[in-house]
């Protein structure tokens, strides 16, 4: 399971006394605690879950980082930075641009898309597609571009 390898990285980064990386795997192993309790008696979470969990972490790195940038505080910014590349280490590896844009035009092209009111059903057949590997804002511009331009 993905939390036993989160376990182990812990371990390794304390005895290296890495303080951002232990800070960060803490985190999520709470969370991952956290769910297995709000699933009853310690139960276990698919590594699916376990990963949801992470994503939505790095969703929050990623967005206190461009706060504290957008409120001139860059040290604070540069520590949800290396949070963040510290749990993208248990995510899946992200589509390239070229990759999601064939994705993208690919999709539009099956659904028959032709324009900005057909957003909807482009999104709702791309996301399952790209779900962890590409976010939904990422997602959302590039379909806009291509339905509008």
């Amino acid at each position: 399971m993905l939390a036993d390898q989160i376990q182990t990285d812990l371990q390794t980064a304390m005895k290296a006394r890495d303080r951002q990386t232990v800070a960060a795997l803490r985190m999520v192993l709470a969370r991952i605690k956290e769910a297995r309790t709000a699933a009853g008696h310690g139960a276990d979470v698919s590594d699916t879950e376990e990963q949801e969990l992470i994503a939505r972490e790095a969703k929050k790195r990623e967005e206190a980082a461009a706060t504290y940038t957008e409120h001139g505080r860059p040290e604070l910014a540069e520590n949800e930075q290396a949070e963040l590349v510290v749990l993208q280490r248990y995510l899946p590896t992200q589509l390239s641009d070229d990759e999601l844009v064939e994705l993208v035009d690919a999709t539009i092209a099956d659904t028959g898309a032709s324009g900005p009111g057909d957003m909807g059903r482009v999104m709702g057949s791309i996301m399952p597609k790209v779900k962890g590997k590409a976010s939904g804002n990422r997602v959302n511009a590039l379909v806009t571009e291509r339905l509008t331009g």
